[in-house]
């Protein structure tokens, strides 16, 4: 795969030259100074005694400490009291920051200005050409990248979704998979029952009393104290859970309100959760969502645009997927320029993905 063209800044003319270091005040503990600058998703320079240095592992909305000479993104909740917080909201290079909006070349023309249809992404929208691009990257990243996959609980409540996921992460296409707890229980009610909220994932037939399916999922993985056990107790051998947990693949349950149980993996703690995401984003080359508002805001949130691999400074790919026009745009209306949309649902964008790689 080829990527766009990473294109550096050139610091050896104005007004990067003559611009000063960048200003610097203390922070108090877990606050910042009045006039703190914020990050973004794009590539970030600093002048610090002279040079021009790149902010590494950005994410949007953070301050920037200075720590033995070097920026460091830091959460705002994070800052002790006399960090050097970056202030100043100038990002023009003028006044010791930059920030590199158009930093990839992707060799494509351009139609900006001209009169055009079909602009946005809707239901009507041709994906052709974004799933074969999406194919390309995900073969590269399999060896080459860091693949993250955001689920909703919809990607099991469907037999081929379900199978098509269990077999995409078998094939080494996901690194590390973000959920909440609905998802991963709702796959070991599959596991254990053949339905998701008492309905089965095949035929949707109603299951008497199927309602209690998924509490006394829940109930018996609590019992058996922790997912692993539970699968070994019970020898199940399908599903999400059971891909992740026998390839040894990483996953973060991030709690909510609304939960059940929950089951022993969920993290209640919604800064703990965030704190184990976030050691995975800073890895993530491509990070695909699938049907889940929430989560999918969170983790675009704290993605960057780019992120830096053995072959050098390239984007992070950043796909959003609903069935519903309004989730599929909101992340790019919360910040996420970057990322790309396809409206379609779940069961048949997996399931075209399994077959085509």
């Amino acid at each position: 795969m080829q990527f766009p063209t990473f294109l550096a800044p050139d610091f050896e003319r104005e007004p990067f030259l003559s611009a000063p270091d960048v200003t610097t005040e203390p922070a108090g503990d877990g606050f910042l100074p009045e006039n703190f600058y914020a990050t973004t998703i794009y590539p970030e320079y600093f002048k610090i005694n002279g040079k021009w240095i790149m902010l590494r592992q950005s994410r949007m909305d953070c301050a920037v400490v200075i720590r033995d000479g070097v920026p460091v993104v830091t959460e705002p909740r994070r800052v002790k009291s006399g960090d050097r917080v970056v202030v100043g909201r100038t990002d023009d290079g003028t006044a010791g920051v930059y920030v590199h909006a158009r930093c990839f070349a992707d060799g494509r023309g351009s139609a900006d200005g001209a009169f055009a249809f079909r602009t946005g992404q809707s239901r009507e929208t041709s994906f052709s050409r974004e799933y074969d691009t999406l194919y390309e990257i995900l073969k590269n990243d399999r060896d080459r990248g860091y693949i993250v996959w955001v689920l909703g609980p919809a990607c099991v409540f469907d037999y081929d979704s379900r199978n098509a996921m269990t077999s995409l992460i078998r094939k080494g296409y996901c690194d590390c998979l973000f959920a909440g707890n609905a998802l991963a229980t709702h796959d070991l009610e599959a596991a254990l029952f053949h339905t998701g909220l008492g309905q089965d994932i095949y035929t949707k037939e109603h299951i008497p009393n199927g309602h209690y399916h998924h509490l006394h999922t829940i109930n018996l993985v609590r019992r058996a104290g922790s997912i692993p056990q539970f699968l070994k107790d019970y020898n199940l051998d399908t599903g999400v859970m059971h891909a992740l947990v026998t390839t040894g693949t990483p996953f973060v349950l991030a709690g909510s309100i609304r939960d059940d149980g929950p089951l022993p993996e969920v993290i209640g703690n919604v800064y703990d959760a965030q704190n184990a995401m976030r050691e995975h984003t800073r890895k993530a080359t491509t990070v695909i969502c699938l049907a889940t508002q929430l989560h999918t805001i969170a983790t675009g949130n704290m993605t960057p645009a780019y992120c830096e691999t053995a072959d050098g400074i390239r984007p992070v790919y950043i796909y959003s997927v609903d069935i519903s026009e309004f989730a599929v745009n909101k992340l790019h209306d919360r910040g996420s320029l970057s990322v790309k949309g396809l409206v379609t649902n779940t069961q048949d964008f997996l399931v075209n993905l399994d077959r085509n790689l």
